[in-house]
């Protein structure tokens, strides 16, 4: 669409046939792009809100890594609420991640994780779901309504059901306005999926949602002033990462990590994630619970920590705020990461016009 603007940084960076020199093309190729959105001006508002905590295999969060952590360990869920102006200098309401985490619980891994409880299942519910707003209620408490909303975007559609926020599956479109902004492989790749990656997926999560309430993409965009759209392919075949230039730097937002932990191992004291990273030689560690691209994956994680740039906070992390982050909790002891990033809030929310 002719109000999106397609970057160019990294094409081709990644056609090297030797990894490593893929590894390095990204870099340098991220250096520049970080260069060119830190010379523009930050968004005018910037907020991120506990959604919900969901149990998840520590063996996915930091594949491959020794130690001793508990098989579980807990990921927090976040909306993301950004304002930005676009290309004709209208401002625009953009929602990363709202997950229906309400409508989300027939993705086959969390069913099967509730019905391995068996009658214990509503106790099991109770202890390890933590359950502290939905999209709408952190919504309402920021004065939006569902009308405000311009764009929707995930990373990746990883347990997501956008039914009820599009129309769809019988469904009525709760935001009126909203059209999602996805990468072509992630939408494609998702109506036709292979059974393990179906796992992770939720049936019908975007089943007979009107085609012209979703953008495809091709390639990397600018979506206004201070937002990108970037594609990040490894943790899903169309992986895309979420940079928005804050007051505090360039802020990344994807799943390709789980912790600010998993881009600085050697910081990490999480056990077993700073010994993988010495004796691997490795920089990142991977989400990986499909692995449906390992090696693009390392590269993408490289890619979001070289945009991002060093945390103003610690400076041994980048400027990273996944998307569903790890967190501590005392059932999962251990498994809490050695910096966590929480909410976020930069700037004053801006009326829509016409609200």
């Amino acid at each position: 669409m002719s109000i999106l603007r397609r970057l160019h940084h990294f094409d081709g960076s990644r056609k090297a046939l030797k990894p490593l020199h893929r590894v390095e093309d990204v870099r340098a190729a991220a250096g520049d792009l970080r260069k060119e959105l830190l010379a523009g001006a930050p968004v005018p508002y910037y907020r991120s809100m506990e959604l919900v905590r969901v149990p998840y295999p520590s063996k996915f969060g930091y594949l491959n890594c020794f130690g001793t952590l508990p098989p579980l360990m807990h990921l927090c869920n976040r909306l993301f609420v950004v304002q930005f102006r676009d290309h004709e200098g209208l401002l625009k309401t953009l929602l990363v991640s709202p997950s229906d985490w309400e409508h989300q619980r027939e993705t086959p891994f969390f069913k099967r994780l509730d019905e391995s409880m068996g009658a214990f299942s509503k106790l099991g519910e109770a202890l390890v779901f933590r359950k502290l707003g939905t999209v709408l209620s952190r919504l309402a408490e920021l004065g939006l309504k569902p009308e405000d909303i311009d764009y929707l975007t995930y990373d990746h559609l990883h347990t997501q059901n956008v039914t009820r926020w599009l129309g769809g599956n019988g469904h009525a479109a709760i935001f009126p306005n909203a059209k999602l902004l996805v990468m072509r492989e992630e939408w494609e790749s998702a109506q036709a999926l292979i059974p393990w990656h179906n796992q992770w997926y939720c049936p019908g999560g975007i089943a007979g949602v009107p085609e012209d309430r979703v953008i495809l993409l091709d390639h990397d965009v600018l979506l206004g002033e201070g937002v990108a759209l970037v594609r990040s392919k490894g943790h899903t075949e169309g992986n895309h990462s979420i940079v928005v230039h804050t007051p505090e730097g360039l802020k990344v937002t994807s799943e390709n990590g789980v912790s600010l932990d998993a881009y600085a191992p050697l910081h990490s004291q999480v056990p077993g994630v700073a010994e993988y990273a010495r004796v691997a030689g490795a920089e990142v560690v991977l989400n990986g619970n499909t692995q449906e691209y390992a090696v693009d994956q390392y590269i993408s994680m490289v890619q979001e920590k070289t945009i991002a740039g060093p945390h103003p906070r610690d400076e041994r992390f980048p400027n990273l705020a996944p998307s569903s982050e790890s967190a501590g909790f005392w059932l999962f002891p251990r498994t809490a990461p050695t910096f966590t990033v929480g909410d976020l809030h930069f700037g004053e929310l801006q009326r829509p016009a016409g609200a």
